[in-house]
């Protein structure tokens, strides 16, 4: 993955909060335990550490909602993630995004914790973060 087509994703696709950049993403993909799954269209960005991986962010253009893209991402990068040792993954996700919440929960995650007002709105007010977590096939 390029770091300014996933920087160009996630600004279409994050505008209730402050989308990355292209320079956070080069940043994190400079280090051997993050890797990359899925292309333009759809990607998510992961961290694997010892036998934990956490998905770090997930994008999906506007354009390409709506057709399994964020399901096959999702099912790429836990294989790639187990490959590299992980045996649990853990994620983070904003209470009022209930397609992901949906998604995340279709995928086999399940909510262990929230953190109250961690996201901040463009407008509005701030949203919790429900941390979420699964044991890896």
């Amino acid at each position: 993955m390029i770091p300014a087509e996933m920087a160009a994703a996630h600004a279409a696709a994050f505008t209730q909060s402050r989308p990355w950049s292209q320079q956070e993403f080069e940043s994190l993909l400079d280090s051997p335990l993050v890797f990359a799954a899925g292309d333009a269209r759809a990607f998510a960005l992961v961290r694997v550490i010892a036998d934990e991986a956490e998905l770090l962010t997930i994008a999906t253009g506007p354009a390409h909602q709506r057709r399994g893209l964020a399901r096959a991402v999702m099912a790429g990068w836990q294989a790639e993630a187990c490959a590299r040792g992980a045996a649990t993954a853990f994620l983070e996700v904003a209470a009022d995004n209930l397609p992901a919440l949906n998604l995340y929960e279709s995928c086999g995650f399940e909510t262990c914790g929230r953190r109250s007002g961690y996201y901040k709105r463009t407008r509005g007010k701030a949203a919790d973060a429900l941390l979420m977590t699964r044991i890896l096939p």
